[in-house]
């Protein structure tokens, strides 16, 4: 609870005083001062009380890093990174493109923040860090410590901060890509940072970790937000990774130019040591990218299943990576909006990793008028502005419901079906929603142009054979908010196994999960909770959901929920399959919630151990679990 109120005041203070120095006081100087003053009595210390009056700050102090911040090896080619990895697993985490940042914590409380300069010094940016949400200003390690992360700035709070510069009379921001830069070296207007965003990838401090992947748990567990990782145990995993990072670079909120791949045991990275310029345990993948200026000859508007409108510019036609590119994303409504995109301007475009290009920034600005669609052009519906999103509000509007269906049959992997067919399908009546799909007959693909008998036949088989889907395809294919297949089978992985059983999860389960957060897991039970007819009548008809084998959700161990710290004798991976087996969850962090913290030290320094100390949690060792097991087996 206090500490909950001091987050709340700190937020409160900030905003406050970011709108009093705009001219835009909302509270009295009264009120302001009482905010300071409840501050004061429960944290003394916070960093936040220690802003100076003003809103300006000297960008020539230079800070020395306690050890030196170095650059990243990095290749282009998948070959050499299996090559690195050999069979060691690996950990990765999307490469985002921003500044990257070294967070000094003592006493509780960040004391420090500086960019990361040349390596050796890097600038102060204390003050600017203060303005930044996801940097927690005060933690419950009460032990000096040091985060490294990376500052970037989200889309949409791109297009909102563009708005804010102009109404401050500043040159608005050129491009997403160098905004970072732009904000953190400014002396005045500080409290801009506050459209900026921070992800924390590594921790610096005296603990005793064994994993790369333990030091991404600690972070999350004292408040950082964390990038999404993986840990790969075989090549085929990166390589679906790298897909998956494409797809992301393509469709994302911010941007990315690759992947950071680390080994992910720390004694190997003391073995592995370092270069004057590198650390020889981690490697960067990246996207090749080449970028070229190119004139808008028009501007179409795309609908998502989701109903956002996706607008697509068509360009004079050039080469870029060896593709000639005639089409270009423009993201969304916000950034055609903030730029006033039209017919004539000139822009640059890049292309990476064989993704979509994508617009980068306006070069030079062509006549006459910025426009943007009133009305949806699929089905002339009603839009609505939604933030950066222009939105057809129309549930049945044909090109939402088209891209529903096509997303269903791209994820559950129905071969013979593309896009052109299915806008057939829906044109003739025939499909108009996906659980219409298995109501289908041979007989209704003979009427479809160009399909004779054997196609007709081939399509059916294709689509029956989809009756069985395992839960994690499942799951993408009905097209659930806020979840990738991998964070699906995280999901899965804790036991919950059933879609009966992800029907009933709830928010507090969600939590427990690895990578969720509060509103990433709101978002899935939301978007989960409204597909639940779908998910009934595609059950009604016939479609069989597997369930994971991990978890058979009885045991000896059922309904008991298991945290791991430190070395076991036996792999981790294993030894969580069995606890899973035998009706166990795991859980990622330590709550009071957890039934047994399993470790093999007896006195562990470990955040994990300390905490289930703190909350009575039972400690059990390797060797007492399989007891646990063992002893009821040998009682059937």
């Amino acid at each position: 609870m206090k500490f909950s109120r001091i987050q709340e005041l700190e937020k409160l203070i900030l905003f406050n005083k970011e709108l009093y120095y705009k001219g835009k006081a909302e509270i009295s100087d009264e009120a302001y001062d009482k905010l300071e003053d409840e501050l004061k009595k429960i944290d003394p210390e916070n960093p936040i009380l220690k802003l100076v009056g003003h809103m300006q700050i000297d960008n020539n102090l230079k800070v020395a890093h306690q050890k030196k911040m170095l650059s990243l090896d990095k290749t282009y080619d998948q070959n050499d990174l299996f090559k690195w990895m050999g069979k060691e697993p690996v950990l990765s985490v999307y490469k985002i493109d921003g500044s990257s940042c070294s967070l000094i914590y003592k006493d509780g409380h960040l004391s420090l923040a500086k960019t990361r300069g040349d390596g050796q010094f890097g600038e102060n940016i204390t003050k600017k860090a203060m303005f930044i949400s996801d940097i927690p200003k005060g933690v419950s390690l009460k032990e000096e410590f040091e985060v490294r992360g990376e500052i970037y700035c989200k889309e949409i709070h791109f297009v909102q901060l563009s708005k804010e510069m102009e109404e401050l009379g500043l040159e608005k921001p050129s491009s997403l890509r160098n905004i970072v830069a732009g904000l953190l070296g400014r002396k005045e207007n500080i409290h801009l940072a506050n459209y900026l965003s921070f992800k924390a990838f590594d921790l610096i401090d005296d603990q005793k970790l064994k994993l790369e992947s333990d030091k991404l748990k600690i972070l999350e567990h004292i408040g950082f937000d964390i990038p999404d990782y993986e840990v790969h145990h075989s090549s085929k995993d990166v390589a679906r990774r790298i897909e998956d990072a494409k797809k992301f670079m393509e469709a994302g909120d911010y941007l990315i130019d690759g992947l950071v791949f680390v080994i992910n045991d720390l004694k190997i990275h003391s073995e592995m040591g370092e270069t004057s310029h590198h650390p020889r345990y981690k490697m960067a993948f990246k996207f090749a990218g080449e970028t070229k200026v190119s004139e808008i000859e028009r501007i179409e508007w795309g609908v998502s299943r989701n109903g956002v409108l996706t607008p697509v510019a068509h360009v004079n036609p050039i080469e870029l990576s060896g593709a000639m590119i005639t089409k270009v994303t423009l993201h969304n409504y916000g950034l055609v909006k903030n730029y006033e995109l039209k017919r004539g301007d000139k822009i640059e475009i890049i292309r990476s990793g064989e993704v979509i290009p994508k617009f980068l920034g306006i070069i030079e600005r062509g006549q006459g008028q910025f426009t943007y669609p009133e009305e949806c052009p699929s089905c002339q519906g009603k839009l609505r502005i939604q933030d950066i999103w222009l939105v057809c509000e129309n549930e049945n509007c044909p090109d939402k419901i088209q891209e529903g269906i096509l997303h269903y049959i791209q994820k559950a992997g129905i071969d013979d079906l593309s896009d052109k067919r299915l806008h057939e399908m829906i044109k003739k009546g025939l499909v108009r929603t996906i659980p219409d799909l298995y109501r289908l007959q041979v007989d209704d693909f003979l009427t479809l142009d160009k399909v004779k008998e054997k196609m007709a036949t081939k399509i059916f088989q294709n689509i029956q054979k989809t009756k069985k889907q395992k839960l994690a395809t499942f799951i993408s294919a009905i097209g659930v908010e806020g979840v990738s297949i991998t964070k699906s089978e995280k999901i899965i992985a804790q036991g919950h196994n059933t879609i009966e059983k992800i029907l009933h999860l709830n928010l507090e389960q969600m939590l427990q999960i690895e990578g969720f957060a509060d509103k990433s897991s709101q978002a899935f039970l939301d978007s989960i909770k409204n597909k639940k007819q779908l998910i009934e009548d595609l059950l009604r008809l016939g479609v069989q959901i597997e369930a994971d084998e991990i978890s058979s959700g009885e045991g000896p161990l059922t309904s008991q929920k298991f945290c791991i710290t430190g070395e076991l004798s036996m792999p981790r991976a294993e030894f969580e399959k069995l606890i899973k087996k035998n009706g166990g969850v795991m859980v990622s962090s330590v709550s009071k919630n957890t039934t047994h913290l399993i470790t093999n030290e007896k006195d562990s320094q470990s955040s994990k151990f300390v905490k289930a100390k703190e909350l009575g949690i039972s400690i059990k060792t390797e060797q007492e679990i399989l007891q646990m097991i063992e002893g009821h087996n040998g009682q059937n």
